[in-house]
């Protein structure tokens, strides 16, 4: 899979641009506050439909600009395709192949990006907050029923929360209401916690041994789902289901005085151990790096045996926080591989030797040129 086309119109400072693209290394460079990073963040929202940098999306609209719109052809291997993102002060369209979608969870997953930015470096030591985010990200690309019972999820959890909040207020309740509900979110709860168990097994199998080689058989990685539940191979949906609503049930007066829900997958995480010992806790900063990088290739090669395609590799000024070391082994693990965006001030310190034939374009006042090949 490959991003062979770009084209921007009142996005960010971007008034109008279009550019094309190797489908092996891209380079952007420039000063900072130039609009690299906007050109790595239109991809991300190209992909899916929303920005990793902000939540709201009005920010994404350039200034006295009506709409911002960004649009791209893919190439798989299924054949090539058009995706459109329109922002506006009414909201966001989206349009696959010239026809709009009516909802967005239809739309991601037909262009795969994986991200990695200097704050992903944080993704070990970072809140739990950070690794749900994670999770949910590159889970809904690669899988619309993940994506599908996250949405409906997310969308009870808020039901429930808002009528524990109304009950803290008024004191009445409808019991048989509360139960509804409850049985909603535990059925869309446990439908989540096998997936993203599941997930975790997969992206420790691809992880561990990228982990050995950098650091050089020294040491071992392994990923914990952690969860207030007891969630392994073995554990079915209904057992899963029947856990969550024996936790609302335990729990239900003090749900009831806080006015949300306290136990689910909302409120789980993932945990790191380095021969056997929590990194994100006792870890040094070299680990801790080490094993978000060793996250960041496995997703490369999860993605691929989980959609038969390889995503888009977006790294946002994230070669210059990374030693020599970790530098050669992100490099050549994606040389000749998969399409790469890489954004940078100067490609001093940059193993110049592992970027084979990049097409290079210097990025400047919102302005976009290729250097000659």
């Amino acid at each position: 899979m490959y991003l062979k086309k770009l084209t921007l119109k009142g996005y960010r400072n971007y008034s109008d641009a279009e550019v094309t693209f190797s489908n092996q290394i891209n380079v952007f460079l420039g000063e900072n506050a130039q609009g690299k990073t906007n050109i790595m963040e239109s991809i991300y929202v190209l992909a899916m439909t929303r920005s990793h940098r902000t939540s709201n999306d009005k920010e994404l609209i350039g200034w006295d600009q009506d709409f911002a719109r960004v649009a791209g052809t893919v190439e798989k291997s299924s054949g090539e395709y058009p995706l459109e993102i329109i922002l506006s002060k009414k909201g966001k369209r989206a349009k696959l192949n010239h026809l709009e979608q009516k909802k967005l969870s239809r739309y991601i997953g037909h262009l795969n990006v994986i991200l990695f930015a200097p704050e992903d470096l944080s993704l070990v030591k970072g809140s739990p907050s950070v690794r749900r985010k994670f999770l949910d990200m590159e889970m809904g690309q690669m899988s619309s029923i993940y994506l599908y019972h996250l949405v409906e999820y997310q969308k009870v959890l808020k039901q429930r929360n808002a009528y524990l909040k109304q009950h803290r207020k008024s004191g009445k309740l409808d019991q048989t209401y509360l139960s509804i509900l409850n049985e909603q979110l535990a059925a869309e709860g446990a439908e989540l916690l096998a997936q993203r168990f599941s997930f975790t097994r997969r992206l420790e199998n691809w992880a561990r041994p990228i982990h050995s080689d950098i650091s050089q058989g020294k040491e071992t990685l392994t990923l914990e789902y952690a969860s207030s539940f007891s969630v392994t191979s073995e554990t079915d949906k209904k057992q899963l289901m029947n856990d969550l609503l024996k936790q609302y049930k335990k729990h239900e007066q003090r749900e009831k005085e806080q006015g949300t829900t306290l136990y689910g997958p909302h409120r789980d995480d993932i945990r790191f151990f380095v021969n056997e010992k929590n990194i994100q806790t006792y870890g040094s900063q070299g680990q801790q790096r080490t094993t978000a990088l060793s996250l960041k290739l496995a997703e490369i090669e999860l993605m691929n045996e989980m959609t038969g395609e390889y995503p888009v590799l977006l790294l946002d000024d994230v070669l210059s926080e990374l030693d020599d070391e970790r530098q050669t082994h992100l490099l050549k693990t994606i040389q000749d591989k998969v399409q790469t965006f890489l954004t940078t001030t100067s490609l001093d310190g940059v193993k110049k030797e592992l970027l084979h034939h990049p097409r290079i374009f210097n990025v400047r006042s919102g302005q976009i040129e290729m250097e000659s090949e």
